[in-house]
């Protein structure tokens, strides 16, 4: 008898049974159902619903692959055991050491995150009686890619089993939750231990470990992860780099030393430290056309949310030529970006491509999407600059404007019925 014969036998054993969704949840997993999704504000077509979850991993799946390299890149680089890459073919980059290195610290991360969450939402299937819903397969790949790479995985399992039941479960599960749940998950890590979430020690492997032997007073090198962000939000700030072999040190800023370290290209690329997955823009934004191209990525929200970052950028350009705001002034490093660098750096375009186009989460409405997408990326850049302590705003972005998509359509929908209402009059005077 085959596997896929012996889970419809459980499945009819165990009918109206407590267990009857996890076997059913299985069957689904592993062979195309015989029935479609039948409600749920992400029911926009015929498509089944772990189809559609399929596909948005699969637009995920390069960024996980880059992440594992440039987790063990960052890693090597960093000990100084090897020379920065000379961009994306580098041959520094796609190593063996690397993808081992990197393997062993994000795999781990994708277990935890997939095994907790999962576990969490077969025990809410059994004891509510409702199927297990293929929800989570998508914010299951989401979670290790918005994390620093060494986040020990107990804080992670505590995180995704609070995202789970207070971003989903509470709310009725699947196609009812209001917050994007792996924002949810995130949201509480940075809340809960943010010492683990922001800093210069957080975003290379092995970086806090080191930093922690050497307060213990054993021999061993530093190994810096500040991200282009951390460094630009201090850019006028004096950094002291210690010389090497005895050598005199170095005195510069932050603004200059991040110069000196990341090119543009190394930007767009995604060879920095940064969230696991967030880093490669080129990706990102290969992903981002795949998912347009299938239709289960919205293009609007997509472009506003770029739209957004660039006006709000453009503004705080203004302000610094206009003198408003000097060099003394500690909004001054981010404020002075390009406004098209902010872009290539952080994880903005990484939200607004798999994050803000949560079928669930987002405006249904076509304006209020451009409306919705616009503000994401406009209050993303304000956080971004107004907070240099943690100089990423994006989810707390889209966090807010989850909670307000439903107001912007009702007053999209709103207007549209008034619009109506005044024609109608016209033709019936």
């Amino acid at each position: 008898m085959s596997l896929k014969d012996k889970l419809h036998n459980l499945k009819e054993k165990y009918k109206g049974k407590k267990m009857a969704p996890a076997f059913n949840a299985l069957h689904t997993f592993l062979y195309l159902p015989n029935e479609t999704t039948h409600n749920g504000t992400h029911v926009k077509a015929a498509d089944d619903l772990k189809r559609t979850m399929n596909t948005v991993i699969l637009a995920l799946v390069p960024c996980l692959i880059f992440g594992i390299f440039n987790a063990g890149y960052q890693h090597y680089l960093g000990l100084g055991e090897i020379e920065a890459s000379n961009g994306f073919l580098g041959s520094t980059f796609w190593t063996f050491d690397n993808l081992i290195h990197g393997a062993w610290k994000v795999l781990p991360l994708v277990i935890v995150s997939y095994g907790v969450g999962l576990a969490v939402e077969f025990l809410f299937a059994v004891i509510k009686g409702h199927e297990v819903e293929e929800g989570y397969l998508v914010t299951g790949m989401l979670v290790p890619l918005i994390v620093p790479v060494d986040i020990p995985l107990w804080m992670l399992s505590v995180a995704v089993i609070f995202g789970v039941v207070i971003g989903k479960e509470v709310f009725g599960g699947t196609g009812m939750n209001i917050l994007n749940p792996a924002l949810t998950i995130r949201a509480f890590l940075f809340f809960a231990y943010p010492t683990w979430m922001s800093g210069d020690k957080v975003w290379v492997s092995e970086a806090v470990e080191r930093d922690q032997l050497i307060a213990a007073g054993q021999n061993v090198d530093a190994i810096s992860g500040e991200t282009v962000l951390g460094y630009y939000a201090k850019a006028g700030q004096e950094l002291t780099i210690a010389g090497t072999n005895g050598g005199t040190d170095i005195v510069t800023t932050y603004g200059d030393r991040a110069a000196d370290l990341y090119s543009y290209s190394d930007m767009f690329w995604g060879l920095i430290p940064g969230s696991i997955g967030e880093t490669s823009k080129f990706l990102i934004i290969f992903g981002a056309l795949f998912l347009i191209f299938t239709k289960i990525g919205s293009w609007r929200i997509m472009l506003s949310t770029v739209i957004g970052a660039l006006v709000m950028g453009l503004i705080f350009n203004g302000v610094v030529d206009a003198g408003i705001i000097g060099e003394s002034s500690k909004f001054y490093g981010l404020m002075s970006v390009p406004f098209w660098q902010h872009l290539i750096i952080g994880s903005i375009l990484f939200g607004a491509v798999y994050m803000a186009t949560d079928p669930v989460t987002a405006s249904q409405t076509n304006k209020g999407k451009w409306i919705y997408g616009f503000l994401i990326g406009f209050i993303s850049i304000m956080i971004r600059v107004f907070n240099p302590a943690y100089p990423e705003g994006v989810f707390l972005a889209i966090l807010l404007m989850n909670v307000f998509a439903p107001t912007i359509d009702h007053y999209v929908v709103q207007s549209n019925v008034k619009k109506r209402m005044k024609r109608l009059k016209v033709k019936t005077a």
